[in-house]
This record gives structure tokens, C-alpha cells and sequence, in this order.
């Protein structure tokens, strides 16, 4: 195997891990650019493994720009979320490496809430099952170590995420009665789907209207979405789609992409919606076709 395709090899991989350390797939093919730029310098003659040197290097290059982008994040406008991905293609080898779930918007908001060492040491163990002692050398700790910070780690996320996962069928269920109720401006239909404590996200990144801080309780979000909808959505066109690996929504307006939102569901309810409108983050979702308008 020749230098090339011993990095193509292990590309998914890298382009996996980056896209979940950062929460942008822009940065993350960045990241991993980088990666084979310094691949391409070493030869590949006096590397034992290639696995572990290119993990090594896409998850520090991960860790420094995480370290800068906090700077950044802080004076961001309004409430910042990951970057969506279209999963259309559940064999894309891309995101092949782990189950939907690590894609979902409300994980990686949840991880956004980790250091960046922790996020990797969690990452690395728990998703891609790296041992201990390659986790390691790629975060420069020992073996030890990165133990008590995957333990607390798991802590941290087990008090954020529901015990009982819902199913793929459950999420698509409610996510299309969401869109019906929504379509029909159902005040009553809207309020029952959605938990009492349930949290709308809206991600506008400064370059269109959003909400600036996040808001609460079923009653108050219900009416924020119809009001919406009645000013601004009247002749928006809504699209389910599979993003991050979840049932989700597109809403497109005067032939431009309003915006894409996914759901966090618990036992039954809408816990949490994310919804996406910062065009840059928008850019790849251009080009889908074939999905059922609402």
C-alpha cells in the first residue's frame, strides 16, 4: 500500500473524529487536510502505525483550534450549534465509523460542554475504541489519567442524555406529526408533542434573524413557532430529512433554505428543538432531492 492510500484508508476515520471534536464538517475536513499535508512530509517511512499517527494528529490539530475557537464562540450572536450534516446515505463511509447517535445535535451539544481534552479522551474511548494507552500518546497524559477524565466525562454526559433512547420509527413518527401541526397551525396538536420543559435553539449566527437567547416551556415555544410561522413561514415549504443521523426538518422560503432543525426526543416528547439558520452552515444542503414535502 503506497502513501496515498494509506491515508485514504484511514480519511473517514480521521474526517469521523474531527467532525465530532469540532461540530463542523467545514473545520473538520480542515483538519484533515491538515493532517495529510503532514502526513506527506514524513513519507510514511518511519511511521509504525499509520492509524495511530493520523488519529494523533487530526485530534491535537482538533484540540488547538478548539482551544482558539472558545475565544471566538464567546462572542458569537446568539446560541451556537453544530454544524448539520445531511445522513441521507446511512452507508456513507464518512460516518460509518459509529452509530447515528454520536451525530445528533443535542450529543454534540452536549460535548460542547467538555474541554477539549476531555472531549477527545471521551471520544476516542467510548465512540471509536481506541485502548488506553493510545489515547495516551495523543493527548500527551498517561494511561491513568485519561481514566479519571473519561470517568468524569461519562459523568457529565450521562446526567444530559435520556436513559431510554427513543427509536428511529418514534422519532420519525413524532417528527412528522410536529410538521403536520405546524402546517396546519394546530396550537393544541403542537403543545401535546412537546415536553413541558422543552427548549427551542435557534442558531442565526449574526447574519439573519434568530433568537438571541434560547427559550422555555411548551406553552411559550408553541407560541414563538406559530407566530412564526404566521409572519414570516406563511408560504414556507417544510421537507423531512435525515440530518445527523436523525429525523429531521427542512424549511425552504421564496426558493432559499430558511433553516434546518432536528429534534431531541424523550420518552415521547420533544425535549429539545435545534434549529440552524446561519447560512454558512446551511451551504451543503443545496442539493437534496427526493424527500417528502410537508
Amino acid at each position: 500500500m503506497n502513501h496515498l492510500e494509506s491515508f485514504n484508508q484511514y480519511r473517514p476515520l480521521l474526517l469521523a473524529i474531527a467532525y465530532r471534536m469540532l461540530g463542523t464538517l467545514t473545520d473538520a475536513e480542515d483538519m484533515v487536510q491538515e493532517t495529510f499535508l503532514r502526513w506527506q512530509q514524513t513519507g510514511g517511512e518511519t511511521v509504525k502505525s499509520a492509524k495511530s499517527y493520523l488519529s494523533t494528529i487530526t485530534t491535537r490539530l482538533c484540540i488547538d483550534h478548539l482551544r482558539s475557537a472558545r475565544v471566538q464562540r464567546e462572542q458569537y450572536v446568539g446560541p451556537w450549534l453544530p454544524e448539520p450534516i445531511l445522513t441521507k446515505q446511512r452507508d456513507d463511509p464518512a460516518f460509518q465509523v459509529e452509530l447515528a447517535d454520536s451525530l445528533s445535535i443535542a450529543f454534540l451539544v452536549i460535548l460542547e460542554r467538555l474541554s477539549p481534552i476531555e472531549r477527545a479522551v471521551f471520544l476516542l474511548r467510548e465512540i471509536f475504541e481506541y485502548d488506553y494507552d493510545e489515547i495516551a500518546r495523543i493527548v500527551d497524559k498517561s494511561p491513568a489519567n485519561c481514566r479519571q477524565i473519561l470517568r468524569r466525562s461519562r459523568q457529565h454526559i450521562a446526567a444530559q442524555r435520556p436513559r431510554f433512547p427513543v427509536s428511529h420509527q418514534q422519532q420519525e413518527q413524532i417528527t412528522e406529526k410536529f410538521l403536520e401541526a405546524l402546517h396546519q397551525s394546530n396550537l393544541q396538536d403542537l403543545v401535546v408533542l412537546l415536553a413541558k420543559d422543552v427548549t427551542y435553539w435557534s442558531d442565526g449566527g449574526g447574519q439573519v434573524p434568530a433568537t438571541l437567547k434560547p427559550l422555555h416551556g411548551a406553552m411559550k415555544v408553541t407560541r414563538f413557532l406559530l407566530a412564526l410561522r404566521r409572519k414570516w413561514l406563511s408560504k414556507a415549504v417544510f421537507r423531512a430529512i435525515e440530518i445527523n443521523g436523525q429525523p429531521g426538518a427542512i424549511a425552504f422560503l421564496n426558493g432559499e433554505i430558511h433553516s434546518v432543525t432536528t429534534f431531541e426526543i424523550i420518552d415521547g416528547y420533544i425535549k429539545s428543538i435545534y434549529s440552524v439558520r446561519n447560512p454558512e452552515k446551511l451551504e451543503r444542503f443545496y442539493q437534496t432531492d427526493g424527500y417528502r414535502w410537508y
